[in-house]
């Protein structure tokens, strides 16, 4: 009986032993469940693998479409040497414009007393802002074989319509000097063969005697003028 407690004290250690290693063994496995958490353990190597299909272009605003491929609309201005004539809306005047490429003049006459040359640039849409002495304006769009838009002579502005106008309509003038005095006489002759115009001498207006628009004569004091289409 005295041997009995070294026996229990060996059987105790041994027991305790097999708890450690059981022990053990059990966190062995648990860390090894866990291993990316553990000192030491080496990352998974990221993925090279790329996703599949393509990725859609980004969409441009249209100003950047606009500038790759700006649209380019054709110019309305006729080529050449164009005439358009017609009266304004209230009947109190004609008004007749001549156009080649980019330039335009126009003649304002009310076939009494008032008148007014008047130039300048036709855009490619057809739009044009002429100007004359004492702030004379045409403003106008060419379009459908026409010219209509806004002339104001003397602070009182009037629309207008001029229509394409063929040979011999159109727009005349004649400047030249008879016996001192300095002449300077405007005509436009509408499509239905009507004619306005005055005639100045030495600066004084009167209604324009008719002109052949064939030839372009002219009778004055006794003698004759000519008058030769409006080129601008």
């Amino acid at each position: 009986m005295k041997r009995s407690g070294p026996l229990y004290t060996l059987l105790g250690g041994l027991l305790l032993a097999l708890f450690m290693l059981s022990l053990n063994a059990t966190t062995g496995e648990g860390n090894s469940s866990y291993g990316n958490d553990s000192p030491g353990a080496a990352s998974p190597a990221p993925s090279s693998a790329k996703p599949t299909g393509s990725t859609p272009a980004p969409t441009k605003s249209p100003s950047e479409r606009a500038s790759e491929s700006p649209s380019q609309s054709p110019s309305k201005r006729p080529a050449g040497k164009s005439e358009y004539a017609g009266r304004t809306a209230d009947d109190a005047a004609a008004v007749s414009v001549s156009i080649r490429d980019d330039k335009a003049i126009a003649y304002y006459c009310n076939g009494r007393d008032a008148e007014s040359w008047l130039k300048g640039d036709v855009e490619d849409d057809g739009s044009m802002r002429l100007t004359g002495k004492n702030g004379a304006k045409l403003d106008a769009t060419l379009a459908d074989n026409a010219v209509r838009g806004k002339v104001e002579i003397n602070e009182q502005p009037r629309d207008f319509t001029a229509a394409r106008a063929k040979k011999p309509s159109g727009l005349y003038r004649a400047t030249t000097e008879v016996r001192g005095a300095e002449i300077d006489g405007g005509w436009i002759v509408l499509p239905d063969g009507r004619q306005v115009g005055i005639l100045k001498a030495d600066g004084k207006p009167r209604p324009a005697p008719r002109l052949d628009p064939e030839t372009g004569a002219v009778p004055y004091d006794g003698g004759e003028l000519t008058a030769r289409p409006v080129v601008p």
